[in-house]
């Protein structure tokens, strides 16, 4: 069921951007997850925290990512961990030096506490060498798993985030998360299956997904690269025959939207 802090969604204005407030606390973070609703900053540097419900809301099918070829050969040259290092994840997420970057201190301080409770969680990617190359976080609430950002080294860590996506869907199907929510839809997401719907289809699916129970990771720590791909291989295939990630709107197409910090990768 869909939570009502936020008011009821046909009250809500015709754009992006529902509200904003001075009010921001984790409490208040986690609960708009429920409501359709995720913060953003309107201004990096000023004090009124921005509500978004995007009238068009980007979904990645958790069984239908596109793993290209290429890809499957980058995962074999990384190994993937989950919740190893969140804070370095988050940094790397909200370095200030990135285009778009919008993470601040409030965010950073509330994803933070969030993450200590249990309810976010990071994935990181690292090279042969040990060192951190891409990642991403994000919230997890029942069947939904609403993804805020992620990263990669331009230097050493080519498709590093999208190994930590891999490593993210195989992690969400263990777990049943049935919603994969990236917010917006980027060119980069869309290459790897994302699509958008309407925030009415959106807000219904979510609320049918808040009602599956909240599952742990499966702690399964370390993943090399090819053991990253023979664990995709067999949820990929036990997510097809279980009809899973449907129904999925057969006009939806991915298409190029406004860029997201979320997105960007190369």
């Amino acid at each position: 069921m869909l939570g009502v802090t936020f008011g009821r969604p046909e009250d809500w204005p015709g754009q992006d951007l529902i509200g904003y407030s001075e009010e921001f606390s984790p409490g208040l973070a986690l609960e708009a997850y429920s409501c359709g609703v995720f913060p953003m900053p309107i201004d990096h540097d000023g004090e009124e925290m921005g509500w978004w419900s995007p009238m068009q809301r980007g979904l990645l099918p958790i069984h239908g990512l596109h793993v290209t070829r290429s890809l499957r050969k980058s995962a074999r040259r990384y190994t993937t961990t989950v919740d190893r290092a969140f804070d370095d994840v988050l940094a790397a997420c909200g370095d200030p030096a990135r285009d778009g970057g919008w993470i601040d201190a409030r965010i950073q301080d509330a994803y933070t506490t969030l993450h200590a409770k249990g309810w976010v969680h990071s994935v990181e990617t690292w090279d042969a060498d040990g060192r951190l190359v891409g990642g991403l976080y994000g919230v997890h609430v029942g069947g939904v798993f609403a993804g805020e950002s992620m990263f990669h080294d331009p230097d050493r860590g080519r498709d590093a985030s999208k190994v930590a996506l891999l490593r993210l869907a195989v992690e969400l199907a263990w777990a049943g998360v049935r919603l994969l929510d990236v917010q917006w839809l980027t060119e980069h997401l869309g290459s790897l299956g994302a699509y958008e719907i309407p925030r009415a289809e959106y807000l219904a699916r979510l609320s049918l997904a808040l009602e599956l129970p909240q599952l742990p990771w499966s702690g399964s720590g370390t993943m090399h690269g090819a053991d990253l791909l023979q664990a995709w291989d067999v949820a990929r295939a036990q997510g097809t025959l279980a009809g899973r990630d449907t129904p999925f709107r057969t006009d939806a197409r991915p298409r190029a939207a406004r860029p997201s910090e979320g997105g960007a990768d190369a």
